[in-house]
């Protein structure tokens, strides 16, 4: 598999000199300062591109073009909306880039509760703590309807959680789910404005938001057909629905239906082997081998999912998932295909001298280079054994 890695541009802590130290040989990135619905600039494309090259590395995979609410909301403001992202998928097609990763997740994108989680280890995990985000939805925001979003025993918890917080210690929480992580477009700043968002999208319900997400679908293909991309949605994170909004790629049935749905080579999966399996109904290796002809990129992580809901960032071979069976049959489609797939290690823990430096949550350098190490030697025993691939499941 092609060894990628997510930089977050100039201003990323992380430089293109220690991306290439790790191993990797692909960027993933964006233009994250062109994350206001506005169309991609062909010079800004090849000059961030030029930037990767210099380095000796080479720009493999978009992520992300974003997709505004108008998109998610439909209506007569989502043609107009949906002509954008097509402009900028036309702009990184004329710069040579073929793969562009997009997610469709209402108002919060990928979302967690702690970013410094210890670890037995000493070290650090992003963490989703089904009782923090309970006790922030229903006892700190006071959504309406919040509370029958969650079941009883976490919310009689979530009740406790709240009330012994500190008002520090309640901003620090709401900072942390609606501030914005690492990526995410239409970044939240403060609750008045993630409000509004959310009210946005009353009434809205999980029909709709697939809808819209097929007619945005419907719409872009033939464009990626024609200019040579293909397109990968990444499943949401985590993957229930978040503040009483819909998520519709959080199952098997939802990818099904996107696929099928919009058929063509063009319109893929980007196999989030984290967010996938932060769902307990969610056979991650069974899906990787249903779905294996449609995934475009994959990102290797994994998490442990406690009885409550809550789930932390595992290390990359440990955790819920079978990684090995994962990898090898994504080796096994690279050799149907005769091409390589991206892949890139997710979430590492934050480690060693990374501890106490400016780092973006989850990307930082040590944690992600052991990741890919680690995944670079299952990819490599596997190929050296012929990958024997296991049976799965299901």
């Amino acid at each position: 598999m092609e060894q990628t890695w997510r930089w977050f541009g100039p201003d990323d802590p992380v430089t293109l000199d220690q991306v290439r130290q790790a191993g990797a040989t692909g960027i993933v990135t964006a233009l994250h300062h062109r994350q206001d619905g506005t169309v991609w600039p062909d010079e800004e494309v090849r000059q961030r591109q030029a930037e990767i090259e210099a380095a000796g590395l080479v720009w493999s995979v978009v992520e992300s073009i974003p997709v505004p609410d108008a998109i998610k909301l439909g209506g007569s403001r989502a043609a107009p909306a949906i002509a954008i992202f097509a402009d900028s998928l036309r702009a990184v097609a004329r710069a040579g880039i073929r793969t562009v990763c997009y997610n469709f997740m209402p108002v919060v994108d990928w979302t967690r509760t702690d970013l410094m989680w210890r670890l037995p280890s000493s070290g650090y995990a992003l963490r989703f703590d089904a009782i923090d985000y309970a006790a922030y939805d229903a006892f700190i925001l006071r959504r309406k309807g919040a509370e029958a979003g969650h079941r009883p025993e976490v919310l009689a918890r979530a009740r406790e959680r709240a009330a012994a917080m500190s008002e520090s210690e309640q901003a620090a929480l709401e900072k942390t789910i609606i501030a914005g992580l690492p990526g995410v477009a239409g970044e939240i700043n403060d609750r008045a404005r993630f409000e509004r968002r959310l009210a946005l999208y009353d009434g809205l319900d999980a029909a709709e938001l697939r809808a819209n997400h097929i007619t945005f679908l419907r719409a872009v293909i033939p464009v990626a057909e024609e200019a040579g991309v293909r397109l990968a949605v990444h499943p949401d994170d985590p993957p229930f629905f978040l503040f009483g909004l819909p998520r519709v790629v959080s199952t098997r049935d939802d990818l099904r239906t996107l696929i099928d749905m919009v058929a063509s080579p063009a319109n893929g999966l980007t196999f989030c082997t984290g967010s996938l399996g932060s769902r307990p109904d969610n056979d991650v290796p069974a899906l990787a081998a249903e779905l294996a002809p449609h995934i475009h990129f994959a990102h290797l992580r994994n998490v442990t999912i406690e009885p409550d809901g809550s789930f932390y960032e595992a290390e990359h071979l440990d955790g819920g998932t079978d990684m090995v069976a994962v990898i090898a049959t994504l080796l096994a489609e690279e050799a149907r295909r005769g091409e390589e797939l991206p892949m890139r290690p997710d979430h590492g823990h934050l480690l060693a001298d990374d501890i106490g430096k400016r780092t973006n949550p989850g990307y930082s350098l040590v944690g992600r280079l052991k990741g890919l190490a680690e995944l670079r030697g299952v990819t490599r025993a596997l190929e050296r054994l012929g990958n024997p691939r296991p049976a799965v499941a299901g």
